[in-house]
This record gives structure tokens, sequence and C-alpha cells, in this order.
């Protein structure tokens, strides 16, 4: 039978605990020798990631390295690759140490021998984006050095590793602040990366390096055959000795194309279309070259193949229809990250010659029966200044509960982090948690998002603060004005950027009635002066203009600047080891409210960085969020502890 109770209210099979203990995130996905590896969090293990391998399709997956090994660094604070294949081992860093390692993959009692040398502090040294030497005797990776206790004291070279166990680094080449790491032409003369400067992030403007390669193995002066301060390449990879495929934005797209070594550059299927993405996390990937002049390629989402031949894009038809920036190809065959919109997210194996996919990862099933999905539509809203707003729509699902006649569900708009990323309309466990409560999520592509092209991301540009708090509301109240939404309960929620939205949609006139905003960015001059992570340092600039020439603005965006303009209640979720979004800044604007008349909490997790990675954090961070909502917006949730709220 079906029960009338008021949104909010509903019984929902799936619990916090359950969200909590799904599973943790796929990344780093790649062939070799026929055999398809990945890495994938445990949050029932503390957050470790652990690497992963699996044979043909309907093998077992295996565990490549036991606990404590943690395959994960923290170069740029989110980390890049952390594994490459060397020599017929596995090379990879560890957190605890941030060092690289070296392991035998094929034998699982080997024991990792490490291979950079030991750091004189914690951390100093961390590694990413790995790759084999011309030889096969080095690993040339990124080393990020902490010179100094303060996160923006900080240098980078692109260095060899030998893997004899001399334990002793040698630069290659330090030509840039940020670099990718570096690529050995296929007869080994040459050697490639990317490079960019502060202010610049690498969605601005990046340079595709390439420089000759000595016989001792020492980089020449290098040229820049791509990229500039207004064009950014994303992802390249040798084709030939004397040919470049790169993913670059000279006319506002990222597309695919033929780099010469004198720069001569031809694009390969000229499209207003996406077929890359930020580099927020160095060793993304988002083609692979197929042969005979087909390369696979991710459009926007979807994972298409592109014909040089034709200059035609085509999408690949698969049941799993979103593809994340995550794609190696071999032999006709794609594996890749993909999901749906009651799918989560997978490494899939696709044979494009008979369009047999698979799913590799053996993870565990849905808690909770399918019926339960909210099924996601995509809607495009209106600005107030009449730009577009792509958003994903989760109405309130649950097939045992309807609402009493007349009354409209909650909705909480979703705001995603970067700001320069994007949502997709994929299976969300967490979303999931509050729809089937009858609790409505929508998740906003505002400007400045990726996947539209460079003219939209720049909407951002000098405006971080206003035009991301504009498009929520304008999308909030379009749902109220459809007469979806209830116009009196409508909240806000977001991580990291996604947190500053939120806390400056609650501090200017909005139509939210109250947020959550976690691990948040709030004190913007801090922000601006030091206080954060050096690869975000100098990020600001352009959202919102250099602080000598705009501190006022500043002072006008920063949340914590005016936590006596709060229009409702706030919650606010903090790591405590968090170097992105220091947890003082969070920590102070929780005591500037305090006595303010505004209902508010604060809650910090120990063990916790940027982002909630172990699973007790996760379910102690929705349950709060629940309890939350039902208490600002007038409903009772179900078996969730009450939080309790401050003045």
């Amino acid at each position: 039978m079906v029960t009338i109770a008021p949104y909010g209210t509903w019984v929902s099979p799936l619990a916090a605990q359950d969200v909590a203990g799904a599973g943790g995130s796929i990344q780093w996905v790649d062939q070799h020798d026929g055999e398809t590896w990945w890495a994938e969090s445990r949050p029932e293990e503390g957050g470790r990631v652990v690497l992963m391998r699996a044979g043909k399709p309907g093998e077992q997956p295996r565990q490549v390295l036991a606990a404590p090994w943690n395959a994960r660094n923290r170069v740029h604070e989110y980390g890049g690759k952390p594994w490459a294949f060397v020599g017929g081992r596995i090379a990879f860093t560890h957190w605890n140490d941030q060092r690289v390692y070296l392991v035998d993959g094929d034998d699982p009692a080997a024991e990792p021998r490490p291979i950079s040398p030991e750091p004189p502090h914690e951390h100093w040294y961390r590694y990413t984006d790995l790759t084999a030497s011309p030889d096969g005797a080095e690993v040339w990776c990124v080393r990020e050095t902490q010179l100094s206790a303060a996160n923006v004291d900080v240098r980078r070279d692109l260095v060899a590793l030998p893997l004899d166990g001399t334990q002793q680094a040698r630069v290659l080449v330090a030509s840039h602040h940020f670099m990718s790491a570096p690529q050995p032409s296929p007869d080994g003369r040459h050697v490639a990366w990317l490079g960019w400067n502060h202010p610049a992030m690498p969605w601005d403007g990046t340079e595709l390096c390439v420089a000759e390669l000595t016989e001792d193995g020492k980089v020449g002066e290098h040229r820049v055959i791509a990229g500039g301060p207004a064009e950014a390449v994303c992802q390249f990879r040798w084709e030939s000795p004397e040919t470049l495929l790169a993913l670059t934005d000279p006319q506002g797209w990222w597309n695919l194309h033929r780099i010469t070594l004198d720069g001569t550059a031809t694009n390969l299927a000229p499209c207003e279309e996406e077929l890359g993405g930020p580099l927020w996390r160095l060793g993304s990937s988002w083609f692979a070259p197929l042969g005979n002049g087909r390369h696979a390629v991710i459009r926007g989402t979807a994972l298409a193949v592109l014909d040089e031949r034709s200059g035609t894009v085509t999408d690949v038809e698969t049941d799993l229809p979103v593809w994340l920036g995550q794609i190696s190809a071999a032999d006709g065959v794609v594996v890749g990250i993909a999901g749906g919109p009651r799918d989560e997210e997978a490494v899939v194996r696709l044979d494009l010659s008979t369009g047999e996919a698979s799913v590799l990862t053996v993870g565990e099933p849905l808690p909770l029966d399918p019926v339960y999905l909210p099924t996601p539509y995509e809607q495009v809203f209106t600005s107030p200044d009449g730009e577009k707003i792509p958003a994903f729509v989760y109405p309130p699902t649950n097939p045992d509960f309807v609402a009493p006649e007349g009354e409209l569900p909650p909705y909480v708009v979703h705001v995603h982090g970067g700001p320069t990323g994007s949502v997709s309309g994929t299976l969300s466990l967490t979303v999931t948690y509050f729809t089937s409560r009858g609790i409505g999520v929508v998740a906003v592509n505002y400007g400045g998002s990726t996947g539209y092209g460079r003219r939209f991301r720049e909407r951002l540009n000098g405006q971080w603060g206003v035009v991301d708090v504009q498009d929520c509301g304008a999308v909030a109240t379009a749902l109220a004005d459809e007469g979806i939404a209830d116009r009196a309960r409508l909240a806000i929620r977001g991580g990291s950027a996604g947190g500053f939205t939120t806390a400056a949609a609650l501090t200017m006139p909005s139509p939210f009635a109250c947020g959550n905003a976690m691990y948040p960015a709030v004190d913007m001059i801090a922000f601006a002066s030091g206080e954060t992570h050096d690869f975000e340092s100098r990020y600001l600039d352009g959202l919102i203009g250099p602080l000598d020439t705009a501190r006022e603005v500043y002072l006008e965006r920063s949340p914590s600047e005016r936590p006596d303009k709060l229009t409702g209640p706030i919650l606010l979720l903090q790591g405590l080891e968090d170097e992105v979004c220091p947890p003082a800044h969070t920590e102070a604007f929780a005591r500037a409210i305090d006595g303010s008349g505004i209902r508010h909490a604060y809650l910090g997790f120990a063990g916790e960085q940027h982002g909630f990675r172990r699973a007790e954090t996760i379910k102690a961070a929705l349950e709060a969020e629940l309890s939350f909502y039902g208490q600002v917006l007038g409903f009772e949730p179900v078996d969730v502890p009450r939080l309790a709220l401050h003045t």
C-alpha cells in the first residue's frame, strides 16, 4: 500500500551507512598486455586507494597492492595519476610518505621498494604523472618540492628516478612553475611536456613544449609548438617521431589536432564541441588513438569516435551514456569509466568491432531496489542576463509514499566544485538518499562550468560569487514558478567552490531558505594571500581580480566579511587536514555567526582532507545534513540523529 506522508518524512530503504559503504571512486584506468588496470578508493579502509587489474571479461578483478599500500599522491593537493608500467613492473606513489615505489605486479607476495629518496620532512617531495624513460631504466615524472611549511612555497621539476635502487633524482627540466610529465618520442630523440605559470590555470593557457634529448639523456632547449596565454592544451601524446596529437582550443573548443615539430597544427575534426576537459589532475585522458585515422574521444560526456578522413565525430551507443575523462584504447578495445542515470560509475571494456561491453569492476549490489532511484532529466534554464543554464533535475522518488494533495516538495540546489567543473545526470546515491525521502535535487551547470566551450567557461571571469549565485538562484526560482518545488523550502548545498557559492548565496538576497557548505572557501582575501595551496593560490586573479587592485571586491564577495548578512541557517562541514580550504577559515566563520540569532552548526572531521573519503565521515555528514534540512524546512526525518543547531 502507498502511504500518504509529507515530503521529507518518507521512509527510505537507503541509510547513510549504505551510501558510505557503497564503494569509493574509480580512477586512472589503463591497459597493458591485454589487461585492464585501475585504482579505486576504499571508504571502509579509511579512503585507501588500491590498484586493481582484470584480464578477460568475466574474470574476477585482483588487488595488486595489499594494505597498507595506498596508491595516491598529493601533487597540487588534488593528486595525479599515481602509477605506471615501467620495464615490466609497476611504479606507484604511496600516500603515507609520498615516495615512488617499484613492485612486480605479477607477484602478489612481492614487497615494493622505494626508488625515490627519503624526504627530509614528511611529504616534502611529492611525485605524480609517472612514465617510463626511453630505455626503460628510469621513471620520469613530476616532482613537487615543499620548500617550507608555507603551502605556496613550492618548486616543481620534471625528474628521472633510476630503477637501480640508488634512490637519486636527476632533474630533466624546470621550464615552468607547473608541468606535466615528460613523454619521450617513439624514437627517443625528443621529449614533450605541458607547462604553465601563475596566474593562469591549466584551462586558461598552457604550452606544449618539445626539446631534443641528448645521448646521455639530458634535455636541450625547448620550443613551444602549441598553446599560449589564451589557448589551453589539456592532453597530448606522440603519434610518430615527427608528430603529436593534442587536445587544444585555439577556436574556443577543445578539439583534436595533429601538430608537427615545427608547430604546424591541423584540426582533425573541427566542431563546436568539447572533446577535452579541465586539467584538475595530471594524467587525465579524453582521447586515445584507434589507428587508421580513427580516435576514441569523449564528446562532452559521451564516448565517440573521431574519423579524421571524414572530419566527423560520431557517438558510440552504449548502455552507459556518461563517460569520464579516463579512457585508454588498444587493438580496437576501449576501456574507461562510465555510468548512467541508473548505473553507478564502473570500469567498462568496450570492443568497438563487436559492440560488446563488459563491466569489469565488481562492486556491492545496489543497497536498494532500482524502483527507488530517481530518473533525472536535463533542463536548460535561463539566467537573468539571458544566458543558458543547463541543469539535471532529480525528482522525489519513492513508490511507497505520496505527499498530501497540494503539497510541493522541498528542493536542494547542488553546486559542483571547481568552480571550473561540471555535473552530469548520473546515478548518485547521495542524491538518492534525499530523493527517496521526498526531497528533490537539482544539479546546476552554472556559468563557468566546463563542457560548453571557453566563452561559457569565462562567464565567471571576474564574476565568481555573482554569476554562479545568480544562476543557481534562477534555477531554484524557475522550479518554484513551474510548480515543481516549494518556493518557501529551497536549499543550496556544495563542497569546495560549491561551498563558497552556498555561503555567498546565503549572505546576499537569494531564494534559499538554508544551505550546507562543505569544506568551503569563505575568506577570499586569505585565500588570495597565500593561505591556500600553490596550485590555486592565483586562481582568484581570474575569478575575482588581482588582489592589489580588487581588494574591495574581495571584501564584498567574501562570506567571512558579512556573517551579519546571513539570510538563513547554514551548516558547515570541514575536513581538519584540508590544505585547500583551511579549517581555520571555516572555524572563524562559524565563530562569527555565534550570537547572531541565525541557526547554524559546524562539524570538523579528523583525518579528512579536501573532500570526504572515510565511511564514518560520509555517514555522519549525510545524517547531519538531513537533520538540518528537517529542522529548517519543517519536516521530521525518520531514524536520523538530531543535529544540535546553535544561534
